[in-house]
Order: structure tokens, then C-alpha cells, then sequence
């Protein structure tokens, strides 16, 4: 089978989710079986890290863990968790600081906090030589502001599961990042289909966010890595290359911001 000789990246999969607490292992096999090798594990909170350790021992050729607190989890304590980001820095190695970012979509009230935590993550994966992980749900131009300010030649980085416009995502790649796709280009109201072959490969990587946002035919149902495959194959047909074409510089880019 063709599929076989290509080397996938997800490089935004929560697979410690409870979602897959029942099939887990078959699950991560399955996506290796169809050329998915290598998952990229986003943090959530100081509640995640140990089920996070607890895949990578699982796991350990195919793992690659980020440490971060995501935006929605920025609450009263945001110092503390932010505290445990640092402190579980300094321990081990991370391949990125992530989630990190802001998300208005659900609630206002900490959008200061949100702020000022998605700017002190940038730091602290400056500090580390670290790309980001950007999450950004209805906040495009507060995402955009704080990256603004934090512009320089170590900023760099996936603005995950992309969803803007054209323009944004010029201005998000101008500021280092490359761009995370997954399900949502499936979609008949997705819209980025639309302009994506206007971007060249080159600003490209690929994600599933499982279990979330499932590609067509699975929109609605739990997402999986193993459908890397099938967004693979949807930017085949966008770009009109091969899928062994996609996987080759999708992996690429994804080792240029991970380092691995």
C-alpha cells in the first residue's frame, strides 16, 4: 500500500483525552498504520501534565510533548498554572510552548489574563529557543496584537487550526508561523479551501485537533490522527500534487518548528 511509505505528522492531537481512554493504543496503531508516525502533544493545564508523561512512556518514538496553559483554562489561579509551566520547563525537554493563546468565544471576563499569559508563554519560549502553539477562537485581532508586540527573529510557531481569512493569514505567517490545517479545510463552510492554494506549501502543516473537528466523512464524530490522512489527501487535490507530496513538506515544516 502506498500509504505505508508516507510519514505524517499531527502535530496537534490530544490523545490523552478521555475520549480515547477505551481504544487509546489502537487508535495511535491505526494512525501508524496509515503513515501518521508522528503526534504532537498540546498542553492544557498543570491537571493534563501527567496523563501527558503517562503517553510518552507509551509511546516514546512516536510522542512529542508541548507544555503551555491554554487560554481558556486562564482563570483566577493563571499564576499558579503558570508557575508549573515554568517549573516543568526548567525539569525536561518540550518541543514547544503550547496551547497558549486567547479564546473570547466562550468568555470575556479573563481576557486581560489571557493577555498577559500568552505574552509570558512567548517569553518563556524565547527563553527555551521554543516555537508556540497558537490557539485563537474569535479573537483574531487580540491574537494578532500581542504577536505584534513580541515580533522579532525568535518568535515563530503554528497558528493551530486555522481559520481566518487570506489577509490573516499572510499577517500570521509574516510573524512566523506556519499555518495548522486540519478538518475544518473538509468543510463545505470552511472557507480556507477557498484561498489555501494561494499560500505556498512551504507556511503548511497538518493536524487533526482530535477529538475535535473530524474531517468529512467523520464531521460530527470523534476525530482521530489516523485522519491526518484524509486532510492530507483534501490538500492534495488543492494544491493538485501528490499526497506523498503533501506528507513529505507538511513533515518538513513541522520539523522545522520542533526541531524533530
Amino acid at each position: 500500500m502506498k500509504t505505508l511509505k508516507l510519514i505524517l505528522t499531527d502535530t496537534h492531537t490530544h490523545l490523552y483525552s478521555s475520549q480515547f481512554n477505551e481504544d487509546r493504543k489502537e487508535i495511535i496503531q491505526k494512525a501508524i498504520e496509515v503513515g501518521v508516525s508522528r503526534f504532537f502533544i498540546p498542553s492544557i493545564d498543570s491537571s493534563y501534565t501527567q496523563k501527558m508523561y503517562d503517553l510518552e512512556s507509551q509511546f516514546p518514538e512516536n510522542i512529542f510533548l508541548m507544555m503551555g496553559l491554554h487560554p481558556t483554562y486562564v482563570k483566577e489561579n493563571y499564576l499558579e498554572e503558570l508557575a508549573h509551566v515554568e517549573a516543568e520547563l526548567e525539569k525536561r525537554k518540550f518541543y514547544a510552548i503550547g496551547e497558549i493563546g486567547i479564546d473570547l468565544f466562550w468568555d470575556k471576563t479573563f481576557l486581560n489574563q489571557q493577555q498577559q499569559a500568552f505574552k509570558h508563554q512567548i517569553q518563556l519560549a524565547k527563553k527555551y529557543n521554543l516555537g508556540i502553539n497558537i490557539h485563537c477562537r474569535d479573537a483574531f485581532d487580540e491574537v494578532f496584537e500581542v504577536l505584534e508586540s513580541e515580533k522579532d527573529d525568535k518568535l515563530f510557531g503554528i497558528f493551530h487550526c486555522f481559520t481566518g481569512n487570506l489577509e490573516q493569514a499572510k499577517l500570521a505567517i509574516s510573524l512566523g508561523m506556519k499555518l495548522g490545517i486540519g478538518g475544518v479545510s473538509t468543510f463545505k463552510n470552511g472557507k480556507i479551501d477557498q484561498f489555501l492554494n494561494q499560500i505556498d506549501l512551504q507556511h503548511i502543516v497538518l493536524e487533526t485537533d482530535s477529538p475535535y473537528l473530524a474531517p468529512v466523512p467523520y464531521r460530527g464524530k470523534r476525530n482521530e490522527s489516523s485522519y491526518t490522512l484524509l486532510i492530507a489527501q483534501k490538500l492534495a487535490e488543492i494544491y493538485n500534487v501528490s499526497v506523498e507530496e503533501i506528507a513529505k513538506i507538511t513533515t518538513e515544516n513541522s520539523k522545522a518548528i520542533f526541531g524533530i
